[in-house]
């Protein structure tokens, strides 16, 4: 990592322009404090829901308070000759942009859209900075349930069957998306936008009305939605960390409040259980955990990840549902605490992923961006 003498540059990105937001606020306090100030420098920039950024020692409060009139505004600038936070500010009727810091590392806890999906991080590598978490193709993919999918497929990972239409489609022709709908398989079904997590938007429908309702629930949030099989299950997570090298931790259930594990089953209502251990056999755990590293490589995953498995209570199947990216990091989210049952704390988890973010950059430094004629370089 370094000049053990010299502090580490973090900057840790949060908020932003999704339905989950405040989940991202809720992940960044947790991280926030589980970075050693022995270790590490740390700049706190807060993204509002329109978008904008600011920086403030405090701006996560600022935040959270709705008042970011303390906060300066700033910006990472996709040029990698000017590198680190830049503060805009005004002078009489100019604009101007200073450079604050450098950064050795940013640290992007921003869930769903513009976070999770590739956008945020085709900045970082324009910009030629170290980020933690996986790369474009990786959390693009890994966003949309739909393509993740067909990857799943192609790779012969067990998923659920499904559609996948368009708000154009399901506005112009209702009627025909139902029908299409009802050929995947009996009620209910599962209705998601395609680019979310959270279960922001998510509905079970379980005759056809519901799945109306389902439908334009689901539109209000994405521009691809996703309808697919119910399935009487348990809920399974692994959690996985590393790059080229990939560990995968216990699996863990969810026993959920709702009739699924919906937004209010996960951060509202108390009632919901994580039973870490999953009560599973030996040979279905390590199915488990071989399943989830092979969901992460498909993807060309990075980091971390967690992924959500569905076990059929009927027929004993255990399917790959969806690779969260950048899961939940609140302290009693799952994927910190299954690491902790095995033994990592949550300061060595966020340690560690600083880590395989400066790895990741040291490997792609080995690239060439240059075509040359010869195997010198020249």
């Amino acid at each position: 990592m370094g000049n053990q003498n010299q502090k580490l540059k973090i900057a840790v990105l949060f908020g932003g322009v999704s339905g989950e937001h405040e989940i991202s606020r809720l992940s960044a306090r947790s991280i926030l404090a589980a970075l050693d100030p022995e270790r590490y420098e740390v700049y706190q920039i807060a993204i509002t829901h329109e978008g904008q950024w600011f920086f403030g020692e405090d701006a996560l409060d600022a935040l959270n308070a709705g008042n970011i009139s303390s906060c300066t505004p700033a910006t990472l600038l996709p040029d990698p000759t000017r590198s680190g936070i830049y503060l805009l500010t005004k002078e009489q009727s100019d604009e101007l942009i200073r450079h604050l810091s450098s950064v050795d590392v940013v640290f992007p806890v921003l869930h769903g859209t513009f976070g999770e999906d590739g956008t945020i991080q085709g900045l970082l590598e324009m910009a030629n900075v170290a980020y933690v978490g996986s790369g474009v193709v990786a959390s693009a993919v890994g966003m949309d349930k739909g393509i993740f999918k067909d990857v799943m497929k192609a790779h012969n990972i067990p998923v659920v069957d499904w559609k996948v239409f368009t708000r154009r489609e399901i506005e112009h022709h209702l009627n025909k998306v139902i029908e299409e709908s009802e050929t995947i398989a009996p009620y209910p079904l599962f209705v998601k936008p395609a680019n979310l997590g959270s279960s922001v938007g998510v509905s079970k429908c379980h005759n056809r009305e519901e799945l109306k309702l389902g439908l334009g629930e689901a539109i209000r949030y994405d521009r691809r939605i996703l309808v697919e099989r119910g399935v009487n299950a348990r809920e399974i997570e692994v959690s996985v960390l590393g790059n080229e090298e990939v560990d995968a931790s216990i699996p863990g259930e969810i026993i959920p409040a709702d009739e699924f594990y919906s937004y209010d089953a996960k951060y509202h209502d108390d009632r919901s259980q994580l039973l870490i251990p999953a009560p599973l056999d030996p040979e279905l755990t390590e199915y488990a955990r071989s399943l989830a590293i092979r969901t992460f490589k498909a993807i060309d995953g990075a980091g971390m990840a967690r992924v959500d498995m569905l076990l059929d209570k009927e027929s004993g199947e255990l399917f790959v549902n969806e690779i969260n990216t950048i899961p939940g990091f609140t302290r009693i989210s799952m994927y910190p605490k299954l690491w902790n049952a095995v033994g990592i704390s949550y300061p060595q988890l966020v340690d560690r992923l600083i880590e395989l973010a400066l790895d990741r950059k040291a490997e792609k430094a080995r690239n060439l961006y240059r075509y040359y004629r010869d195997r010198k370089g020249k």
